[in-house]
């Protein structure tokens, strides 16, 4: 019967638990139910090989999760103590077992000495961020068989496939916390006025965002964009535009400001296939005069103390439509009480996807104390529906006198 030997005990005693538990959490994959994208793939290993089952296991610091299953054997989640993957996540390679009636290390587990039986595993490892190991792609039977070189070397290839999926699974947790980092993270302090934006991207990452900071002379200086298309290409083109925004709208007018990045960020729209609806706008504390340029996005509403609520005038193209589009900025007067809000039609979804739901939205707005309450009930409303189609973003400035 197999016994650990010298070397297997001192590559055991090097697992970096911490850091590997750590690993397994930064996937972002323990807890989220089944996934399509793992259960093709153990659809696929358990048919290729016939066995029983085939699974992706993931190990936390106690028990073996089966994150996807596949085959007429049911294999359930059990203490990590009496998991074959746990075995397997301590080595780089393969790990084969013919007979675990026959192998000392598995004999007496109570999957082999009781339901399901197991008597051939297979696991081949996976892995997290620094290398870890946290988990396997496994086969199982209720019979004992050989296992040839060629066939690990195909479950080495399957298990490639799973970890494409993981590192996917990183790395578009590594683009959400860029993005959130791109964010604004301080609330302005403007005299007379209370100001909030949230901003929830429909997947990991989104192409919305909103951006505000004070300028030379004291203004305030609001964006709010909604880059066509969703996830991580329109997150890249979402940080370009930010980027562009704020590199030419440091002294120019709202209208001027728009016109100098569209000249600017053309060429990059043009060539990735992209438009960008975009409201840019400039507060003047002082006079409460809210001056603005609209590029195609149109979703800005204006709800006064007294209730009555309208749609401020909007105007011109999206961004990456014409080279040589000029676009002029319009303005709203904002008195004590007054809300003006800009949003991407990520909020209309939370209705009824149309316009009509405009009259939901300005009940919403009469019906809070101050801007960043207003927020947190788009938010709220946002984060209960689960599922959202598209990203939700939002702006608020209200005058308070």
């Amino acid at each position: 019967m197999p016994i650990a030997t010298a070397a297997e005990v001192t590559r055991l005693a090097r697992v970096d638990e911490p850091a590997r538990l750590r690993a397994l959490e930064m996937l972002d994959v323990l807890g989220t139910g089944t996934e399509e994208r793992f259960d093709r793939i153990t659809r696929m290993a358990q048919q290729l090989f016939g066995v029983s089952a085939a699974a992706v296991t993931l190990v936390t610091d106690r028990v073996q999760v089966h994150k996807s299953q596949h085959g007429p054997m049911a294999l359930g989640d059990g203490p990590r103590e009496t998991a074959f993957c746990d075995h397997t996540i301590r080595d780089t390679e393969t790990l084969v077992v013919e007979d675990a009636t026959a192998d000392e290390r598995f004999a007496d587990y109570p999957s082999v000495v009781g339901p399901p039986h197991i008597r051939f595993y297979a696991g081949h490892p996976l892995v997290g961020a620094g290398g870890h190991r946290v988990g396997a792609l496994c086969l199982v039977d209720e019979r004992p068989r050989q296992f040839s070189g060629a066939e690990q070397t195909l479950l080495a290839e399957l298990a490639s496939w799973v970890q494409r999926e993981l590192d996917r699974t990183a790395e578009l947790d590594s683009a959400a916390r860029v993005q959130q980092a791109l964010l604004p993270r301080c609330v302005p302090e403007v005299a007379g006025y209370e100001v909030a934006g949230m901003c929830l991207p429909a997947g990991s990452v989104g192409g919305d965002f909103f951006d505000w900071y004070h300028a030379p002379g004291g203004d305030l200086v609001l964006t709010l964009a909604d880059v066509m298309g969703k996830g991580l290409p329109a997150s890249i083109i979402m940080a370009t535009v930010r980027a562009v925004m704020r590199s030419t709208t440091r002294d120019a007018g709202p209208g001027q400001a728009v016109t100098e990045a569209a000249a600017t960020l053309h060429e990059d729209l043009e060539r990735s296939g992209r438009m960008v609806t975009l409201c840019h706008a400039r507060l003047d504390r002082e006079r409460g005069l809210l001056r603005y340029a609209d590029a195609g996005h149109g979703l800005m509403l204006l709800v006064r103390a007294d209730g009555t609520a309208h749609r401020p005038q909007a105007g011109g193209l999206p961004l990456g439509v014409l080279a040589d589009q000029v676009w002029t900025e319009a303005a709203v007067q904002l008195e004590p009480g007054d809300t003006a809000l800009a949003f991407s039609d990520g909020l209309l979804d939370l209705y009824d996807g149309t316009l009509d739901s405009l009259d939901q939205i300005a009940e919403v707005v009469r019906d809070c104390v101050d801007a960043t309450h207003l927020v947190d009930r788009f938010t709220v409303l946002a984060t209960r529906l689960g599922v959202r189609l598209d990203d939700v973003t939002v702006v608020a400035v209200r005058r308070t006198s």
